[in-house]
Protein backbone atom coordinates (compact mmCIF):
# COMPACT_ATOMS: atom_id res chain seq x y z
CA UNK A 1 0.00 0.00 0.00
CA UNK A 2 1.03 3.42 -0.47
CA UNK A 3 -0.20 5.21 2.63
CA UNK A 4 1.95 6.27 5.02
CA UNK A 5 1.71 6.47 8.97
CA UNK A 6 2.72 8.14 12.20
CA UNK A 7 2.61 5.49 15.12
CA UNK A 8 2.37 7.36 18.55
CA UNK A 9 3.24 4.49 21.53
CA UNK A 10 4.94 1.95 19.14
CA UNK A 11 6.52 0.08 21.76
CA UNK A 12 3.45 -1.04 23.50
CA UNK A 13 1.40 -4.31 22.48
CA UNK A 14 -0.64 -1.95 20.38
CA UNK A 15 1.99 -0.33 18.82
CA UNK A 16 4.05 -3.46 18.10
CA UNK A 17 1.60 -5.14 16.26
CA UNK A 18 0.20 -2.40 14.19
CA UNK A 19 4.30 -1.99 12.89
CA UNK A 20 3.60 -5.94 11.85
CA UNK A 21 0.54 -4.86 9.94
CA UNK A 22 2.44 -2.40 8.14
CA UNK A 23 5.24 -4.66 7.40
CA UNK A 24 2.30 -7.45 6.28
CA UNK A 25 0.47 -4.42 4.12
CA UNK A 26 3.13 -2.16 2.86
CA UNK A 27 2.91 0.78 4.73
CA UNK A 28 5.37 3.03 4.76
CA UNK A 29 6.29 4.69 8.75
CA UNK A 30 7.35 7.85 8.89
CA UNK A 31 7.32 8.94 12.36
CA UNK A 32 7.26 6.62 15.43
CA UNK A 33 7.28 7.33 19.16
CA UNK A 34 7.56 6.10 22.78
CA UNK A 35 7.55 6.92 26.63
CA UNK A 36 10.72 5.45 27.90
CA UNK A 37 11.73 1.71 26.06
CA UNK A 38 14.38 3.54 23.95
CA UNK A 39 16.10 -0.39 23.17
CA UNK A 40 13.12 -1.58 21.16
CA UNK A 41 12.30 2.29 19.95
CA UNK A 42 15.79 1.89 18.50
CA UNK A 43 15.18 -1.32 16.72
CA UNK A 44 11.81 -0.10 15.72
CA UNK A 45 13.41 3.04 14.00
CA UNK A 46 16.43 1.27 12.55
CA UNK A 47 13.96 -1.56 10.87
CA UNK A 48 11.64 1.10 9.52
CA UNK A 49 13.84 3.46 8.63
CA UNK A 50 12.04 6.32 9.88
CA UNK A 51 12.25 9.95 9.44
CA UNK A 52 11.62 10.65 13.24
CA UNK A 53 12.01 8.89 16.87
CA UNK A 54 10.65 10.81 19.81
CA UNK A 55 11.62 9.80 23.52
CA UNK A 56 8.56 11.07 25.63
CA UNK A 57 10.55 10.84 28.99
CA UNK A 58 13.78 13.39 28.36
CA UNK A 59 15.61 11.83 30.70
CA UNK A 60 16.20 9.61 28.23
CA UNK A 61 16.77 11.57 25.06
CA UNK A 62 20.26 11.80 24.88
CA UNK A 63 21.20 8.10 25.40
CA UNK A 64 18.46 7.71 22.26
CA UNK A 65 20.27 10.53 20.03
CA UNK A 66 23.73 8.48 20.72
CA UNK A 67 22.81 5.21 20.06
CA UNK A 68 20.98 6.62 16.85
CA UNK A 69 23.52 8.48 15.62
CA UNK A 70 24.58 6.69 12.88
CA UNK A 71 20.47 6.64 11.45
CA UNK A 72 19.81 9.68 9.11
CA UNK A 73 16.54 9.93 11.55
CA UNK A 74 15.43 13.16 14.08
CA UNK A 75 15.44 12.47 17.42
CA UNK A 76 12.63 14.36 19.52
CA UNK A 77 11.88 14.50 22.46
CA UNK A 78 8.82 15.50 25.08
CA UNK A 79 5.70 17.01 24.12
CA UNK A 80 6.99 19.14 21.75
CA UNK A 81 8.18 16.06 20.04
CA UNK A 82 5.30 14.52 19.41
CA UNK A 83 3.77 18.15 18.25
CA UNK A 84 6.74 17.86 15.70
CA UNK A 85 5.67 13.76 14.61
CA UNK A 86 2.12 14.75 14.33
CA UNK A 87 3.42 17.84 11.72
CA UNK A 88 4.97 15.14 9.72
CA UNK A 89 2.93 14.39 6.37
CA UNK A 90 1.12 11.56 6.81
CA UNK A 91 -2.16 9.58 5.95
CA UNK A 92 -2.95 8.57 9.53
CA UNK A 93 -1.87 9.13 12.72
CA UNK A 94 -1.89 5.97 14.69
CA UNK A 95 -2.58 6.97 18.70
CA UNK A 96 -1.73 4.00 20.81
CA UNK A 97 -0.54 5.69 24.31
CA UNK A 98 -1.68 4.70 27.21
CA UNK A 99 -4.01 7.03 29.47
CA UNK A 100 -4.52 11.06 29.76
CA UNK A 101 -1.22 11.76 28.14
CA UNK A 102 -2.71 10.39 24.94
CA UNK A 103 -4.95 13.59 25.00
CA UNK A 104 -2.81 15.95 23.65
CA UNK A 105 -1.29 14.14 20.58
CA UNK A 106 -4.56 13.68 19.43
CA UNK A 107 -5.45 17.00 19.18
CA UNK A 108 -2.23 17.86 17.83
CA UNK A 109 -3.03 15.12 15.01
CA UNK A 110 -6.52 16.64 14.04
CA UNK A 111 -5.06 20.30 14.50
CA UNK A 112 -2.36 19.22 11.63
CA UNK A 113 -5.38 18.04 9.91
CA UNK A 114 -5.09 13.92 10.03
CA UNK A 115 -7.07 11.33 10.64
CA UNK A 116 -6.38 9.53 13.90
CA UNK A 117 -6.67 5.98 14.66
CA UNK A 118 -7.31 5.96 18.58
CA UNK A 119 -6.26 3.47 20.47
CA UNK A 120 -6.23 5.62 23.44
CA UNK A 121 -9.60 5.45 24.98
CA UNK A 122 -8.81 8.73 27.43
CA UNK A 123 -8.96 10.58 24.90
CA UNK A 124 -12.22 9.71 24.05
CA UNK A 125 -13.86 9.19 27.45
CA UNK A 126 -12.59 12.36 28.81
CA UNK A 127 -13.00 15.02 25.82
CA UNK A 128 -15.10 13.18 23.00
CA UNK A 129 -16.93 15.90 22.13
CA UNK A 130 -14.32 18.41 22.03
CA UNK A 131 -12.22 16.15 19.76
CA UNK A 132 -15.04 14.98 17.17
CA UNK A 133 -16.02 18.88 17.08
CA UNK A 134 -12.30 19.35 16.20
CA UNK A 135 -12.46 16.67 13.56
CA UNK A 136 -15.36 17.79 11.36
CA UNK A 137 -13.92 21.34 11.96
CA UNK A 138 -10.82 20.12 10.21
CA UNK A 139 -12.17 17.77 7.81
CA UNK A 140 -10.56 14.41 9.31
CA UNK A 141 -12.01 11.16 10.45
CA UNK A 142 -11.75 9.34 14.12
CA UNK A 143 -11.04 6.15 13.54
CA UNK A 144 -11.83 3.90 16.24
CA UNK A 145 -9.06 1.07 16.70
CA UNK A 146 -10.46 -0.89 19.84
CA UNK A 147 -12.14 -3.91 18.63
CA UNK A 148 -15.51 -3.46 20.04
CA UNK A 149 -15.91 -0.06 18.72
CA UNK A 150 -13.89 -0.92 15.14
CA UNK A 151 -16.66 -3.79 15.11
CA UNK A 152 -19.57 -1.24 16.13
CA UNK A 153 -18.04 1.27 12.80
CA UNK A 154 -18.10 -1.56 10.43
CA UNK A 155 -21.37 -2.31 11.11
CA UNK A 156 -22.85 1.32 11.35
CA UNK A 157 -21.35 1.72 7.62
CA UNK A 158 -24.22 -0.51 6.42
CA UNK A 159 -27.04 1.47 7.50
CA UNK A 160 -28.30 5.30 7.97
CA UNK A 161 -27.82 7.16 11.40
CA UNK A 162 -31.32 7.19 11.79
CA UNK A 163 -32.10 3.48 11.52
CA UNK A 164 -29.27 2.40 14.52
CA UNK A 165 -31.69 1.57 17.76
CA UNK A 166 -29.06 0.30 20.05
CA UNK A 167 -24.98 -0.98 20.36
CA UNK A 168 -24.28 -3.75 22.01
CA UNK A 169 -20.77 -4.11 23.37
CA UNK A 170 -19.13 -7.43 23.90
CA UNK A 171 -17.26 -8.23 27.12
CA UNK A 172 -14.99 -11.28 27.40
CA UNK A 173 -16.02 -11.48 31.17
CA UNK A 174 -12.13 -11.14 31.86
CA UNK A 175 -10.08 -13.70 34.13
CA UNK A 176 -12.38 -13.80 36.88
CA UNK A 177 -15.89 -14.34 35.28
CA UNK A 178 -18.15 -16.38 37.26
CA UNK A 179 -15.39 -16.04 40.82
CA UNK A 180 -17.81 -14.68 43.66
CA UNK A 181 -16.87 -11.19 46.10
CA UNK A 182 -15.22 -13.31 48.48
CA UNK A 183 -12.46 -14.51 46.16
CA UNK A 184 -11.98 -11.09 44.83
CA UNK A 185 -11.20 -10.20 47.92
CA UNK A 186 -7.62 -11.92 47.99
CA UNK A 187 -6.54 -11.14 44.02
CA UNK A 188 -2.91 -10.87 43.47
CA UNK A 189 -1.49 -9.24 40.69
CA UNK A 190 -0.44 -12.08 38.77
CA UNK A 191 -3.93 -13.27 38.78
CA UNK A 192 -5.40 -10.37 37.57
CA UNK A 193 -2.89 -9.85 34.31
CA UNK A 194 -3.69 -13.61 33.39
CA UNK A 195 -6.43 -12.79 30.51
CA UNK A 196 -8.13 -15.72 29.38
CA UNK A 197 -8.25 -14.60 25.29
CA UNK A 198 -6.11 -10.93 24.94
CA UNK A 199 -2.36 -10.26 25.77
CA UNK A 200 -2.30 -6.29 26.42
CA UNK A 201 -0.71 -4.05 28.51
CA UNK A 202 -1.31 -4.39 31.69
CA UNK A 203 -3.05 -1.31 32.64
CA UNK A 204 -5.84 -2.72 29.99
CA UNK A 205 -5.33 -6.00 31.75
CA UNK A 206 -6.44 -4.94 35.23
CA UNK A 207 -9.08 -2.84 33.41
CA UNK A 208 -10.53 -6.44 31.54
CA UNK A 209 -10.09 -7.94 35.31
CA UNK A 210 -12.63 -5.24 37.32
CA UNK A 211 -15.31 -4.65 34.27
CA UNK A 212 -14.13 -1.55 34.09
CA UNK A 213 -12.12 -1.34 30.36
CA UNK A 214 -16.03 -2.23 29.17
CA UNK A 215 -17.64 0.47 31.00
CA UNK A 216 -15.06 3.26 29.63
CA UNK A 217 -16.03 1.62 26.20
CA UNK A 218 -19.77 2.24 26.99
CA UNK A 219 -18.42 5.72 27.22
CA UNK A 220 -16.14 6.14 24.47
CA UNK A 221 -18.85 4.61 22.61
CA UNK A 222 -21.43 7.39 24.12
CA UNK A 223 -19.30 10.18 22.63
CA UNK A 224 -18.23 8.13 19.79
CA UNK A 225 -21.41 7.05 17.87
CA UNK A 226 -23.49 10.23 19.97
CA UNK A 227 -25.73 7.38 21.55
CA UNK A 228 -27.18 7.44 25.09
CA UNK A 229 -26.28 5.22 27.91
CA UNK A 230 -29.05 3.42 28.04
CA UNK A 231 -28.48 2.71 23.96
CA UNK A 232 -25.74 0.77 24.82
CA UNK A 233 -26.30 -2.38 25.89
CA UNK A 234 -23.28 -4.76 27.12
CA UNK A 235 -22.75 -8.43 26.69
CA UNK A 236 -21.22 -10.88 28.29
CA UNK A 237 -19.48 -13.04 25.29
CA UNK A 238 -16.67 -15.29 26.90
CA UNK A 239 -15.07 -16.45 23.24
CA UNK A 240 -14.40 -12.90 21.99
CA UNK A 241 -15.05 -14.02 18.56
CA UNK A 242 -18.03 -11.44 18.22
CA UNK A 243 -16.70 -8.32 18.81
CA UNK A 244 -19.55 -6.53 19.25
CA UNK A 245 -22.92 -5.42 17.43
CA UNK A 246 -25.43 -2.88 15.81
CA UNK A 247 -29.21 -3.59 16.52
CA UNK A 248 -31.24 -1.86 13.82
CA UNK A 249 -34.88 -0.17 13.99
CA UNK A 250 -36.54 -3.32 12.12
CA UNK A 251 -35.05 -5.57 14.48
CA UNK A 252 -32.07 -6.92 12.55
CA UNK A 253 -28.70 -7.45 14.11
CA UNK A 254 -25.49 -7.05 12.69
CA UNK A 255 -22.29 -8.20 14.21
CA UNK A 256 -18.56 -8.31 13.12
CA UNK A 257 -16.48 -12.18 13.76
CA UNK A 258 -13.03 -12.96 13.67
CA UNK A 259 -10.84 -14.69 15.76
CA UNK A 260 -9.08 -12.83 18.82
CA UNK A 261 -6.94 -10.18 17.42
CA UNK A 262 -6.38 -6.64 17.66
CA UNK A 263 -4.41 -6.65 14.67
CA UNK A 264 -7.55 -6.53 12.37
CA UNK A 265 -9.30 -3.86 13.98
CA UNK A 266 -5.71 -1.50 13.64
CA UNK A 267 -5.41 -2.80 9.55
CA UNK A 268 -9.25 -1.57 8.91
CA UNK A 269 -8.55 1.63 10.90
CA UNK A 270 -5.47 1.68 8.30
CA UNK A 271 -6.73 1.15 5.39
CA UNK A 272 -10.29 2.86 5.73
CA UNK A 273 -12.82 3.13 3.70
CA UNK A 274 -11.17 -0.07 1.83
CA UNK A 275 -10.77 -3.50 3.03
CA UNK A 276 -7.26 -5.24 1.97
CA UNK A 277 -5.99 -8.82 2.27
CA UNK A 278 -4.86 -10.22 5.77
CA UNK A 279 -2.83 -12.81 6.64
CA UNK A 280 -4.94 -12.81 10.22
CA UNK A 281 -6.17 -16.71 10.72
CA UNK A 282 -9.54 -16.77 9.62
CA UNK A 283 -12.43 -17.25 11.75
CA UNK A 284 -14.40 -20.56 11.48
CA UNK A 285 -17.75 -20.77 13.13
CA UNK A 286 -17.17 -24.91 13.18
CA UNK A 287 -14.06 -24.16 15.47
CA UNK A 288 -16.47 -22.81 17.94
CA UNK A 289 -19.65 -24.92 18.68
CA UNK A 290 -20.80 -23.89 21.62
CA UNK A 291 -20.58 -19.61 21.69
CA UNK A 292 -22.45 -18.09 24.90
CA UNK A 293 -23.72 -14.52 25.50
CA UNK A 294 -24.49 -13.49 29.13
CA UNK A 295 -25.59 -10.91 31.33
CA UNK A 296 -22.65 -8.80 33.01
CA UNK A 297 -22.62 -9.14 37.13
CA UNK A 298 -23.37 -6.01 37.93
CA UNK A 299 -23.43 -7.34 41.57
CA UNK A 300 -19.88 -9.17 41.57
CA UNK A 301 -18.51 -6.61 38.83
CA UNK A 302 -19.97 -3.10 39.55
CA UNK A 303 -17.81 -0.78 37.23
CA UNK A 304 -19.89 -0.81 34.36
CA UNK A 305 -22.59 0.49 36.57
CA UNK A 306 -20.24 3.51 37.59
CA UNK A 307 -19.09 4.40 34.39
CA UNK A 308 -22.78 4.24 33.03
CA UNK A 309 -23.25 7.04 35.96
CA UNK A 310 -20.48 9.15 34.49
CA UNK A 311 -21.70 9.47 31.23
CA UNK A 312 -25.47 10.02 32.30
CA UNK A 313 -23.77 13.20 34.09
CA UNK A 314 -21.47 13.87 31.63
CA UNK A 315 -19.33 17.05 31.86
CA UNK A 316 -15.98 16.00 33.83
CA UNK A 317 -17.52 13.11 35.62
CA UNK A 318 -16.06 11.30 33.26
CA UNK A 319 -12.47 12.60 33.55
CA UNK A 320 -12.69 12.26 37.51
CA UNK A 321 -14.06 8.13 37.01
CA UNK A 322 -10.77 8.02 34.94
CA UNK A 323 -8.28 9.16 36.66
CA UNK A 324 -9.48 7.63 39.88
CA UNK A 325 -9.26 4.39 37.93
CA UNK A 326 -5.97 5.39 36.13
CA UNK A 327 -4.52 5.94 39.49
CA UNK A 328 -5.95 2.85 41.55
CA UNK A 329 -4.49 0.40 38.71
CA UNK A 330 -1.21 2.27 39.29
CA UNK A 331 -1.08 1.60 42.88
CA UNK A 332 -2.20 -1.41 42.44
CA UNK A 333 0.20 -3.05 39.87
CA UNK A 334 2.76 -1.47 42.65
CA UNK A 335 1.25 -3.76 45.36
CA UNK A 336 0.14 -0.41 47.42
CA UNK A 337 -3.30 -1.23 47.19
CA UNK A 338 -6.07 -4.00 47.36
CA UNK A 339 -8.32 -5.44 44.25
CA UNK A 340 -11.14 -3.99 45.49
CA UNK A 341 -10.22 -0.85 46.44
CA UNK A 342 -10.13 -0.05 42.30
CA UNK A 343 -14.14 -0.14 42.33
CA UNK A 344 -14.00 1.40 45.98
CA UNK A 345 -12.05 4.37 44.88
CA UNK A 346 -13.88 4.72 41.23
CA UNK A 347 -17.43 4.55 43.21
CA UNK A 348 -16.07 7.18 45.59
CA UNK A 349 -15.39 9.46 42.95
CA UNK A 350 -19.21 9.59 41.51
CA UNK A 351 -19.27 11.53 45.00
CA UNK A 352 -17.00 14.11 44.19
CA UNK A 353 -18.45 17.81 43.86
CA UNK A 354 -16.41 19.38 41.45
CA UNK A 355 -16.63 23.19 40.83
CA UNK A 356 -17.44 23.19 36.94
CA UNK A 357 -15.19 25.34 34.61
CA UNK A 358 -15.44 26.01 31.21
CA UNK A 359 -15.17 22.60 29.57
CA UNK A 360 -11.68 22.41 27.54
CA UNK A 361 -8.78 20.02 27.27
CA UNK A 362 -6.87 22.47 29.31
CA UNK A 363 -9.63 22.26 32.07
CA UNK A 364 -9.70 18.13 31.66
CA UNK A 365 -6.09 17.80 32.59
CA UNK A 366 -5.78 20.22 35.22
CA UNK A 367 -8.62 17.60 36.68
CA UNK A 368 -6.99 14.85 35.88
CA UNK A 369 -4.19 16.33 37.73
CA UNK A 370 -5.85 17.32 40.55
CA UNK A 371 -7.81 13.70 41.51
CA UNK A 372 -4.80 12.19 41.58
CA UNK A 373 -2.74 14.13 44.04
CA UNK A 374 -6.21 13.46 46.09
CA UNK A 375 -6.40 10.16 45.25
CA UNK A 376 -5.80 8.35 49.26
CA UNK A 377 -8.44 11.02 50.10
CA UNK A 378 -10.80 9.64 47.77
CA UNK A 379 -10.57 6.15 48.69
CA UNK A 380 -10.64 6.73 52.21
CA UNK A 381 -13.56 8.88 51.36
CA UNK A 382 -16.67 8.97 54.41
CA UNK A 383 -18.18 12.26 53.07
CA UNK A 384 -18.58 14.45 50.00
CA UNK A 385 -15.38 16.46 49.12
CA UNK A 386 -15.44 19.89 47.20
CA UNK A 387 -12.38 20.29 45.00
CA UNK A 388 -11.82 23.64 43.09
Amino acid sequence: MKKKICLLGSTGSVGVQCLSVCEELGIKVIAIAAKKNIKLLEEQARKFNVKKVCVFEEKYYETLKENLKDCFCEVVCGLEGIFKICQEECDVVLNAIVGIEGLFPTVFALEAKKNVALANKETLVTAGELILKLAEKNGCEVLPVDSEHSAIFQCIRASKKNEVKSLILTASGGPFLGKTREFLKNVTKKEALKHPNWKMGEKITIDSATLMNKGLELIEAVKLFKKKPEEIVVVVHPQSVLHSAVEFVDGAILGQFSVPTMKLAIQYALTYPNRVYSKIKPFKFTDYLNLSFLKPDNETFPCIKFCEIAAKRGGLFPTILNAVNEKAVELFLNGEIEFLDIEKAVENSLKIELKQEEFSVSTILKTDKLIKENFNNILKMKKLEVFS
